[in-house]
């Protein structure tokens, strides 16, 4: 995603939730970070891409 970020104070606090918006999610389809640290991983990072979206969304509005 382009842009300019939210600091590194926001951007460690939207990939902290990231986290955990990812695992639920997952968790709703069913999947599991079955990769261990490198699942987990990504898990975050789909997370926290999806919350920068919906963040950008809000933002926009």
């Amino acid at each position: 995603m382009k842009g300019g970020g939210y600091g590194i104070l926001g951007n460690i606090i939207i990939g902290i939730i990231g986290a955990v918006i990812g695992g639920w999610v997952f968790g709703l389809l069913g999947l599991g970070a079955g990769g261990g640290l490198i699942g987990s991983i990504i898990v975050a990072f789909i997370g926290a891409v999806i919350l920068i979206f919906l963040a950008r969304l809000i933002k926009r509005a």
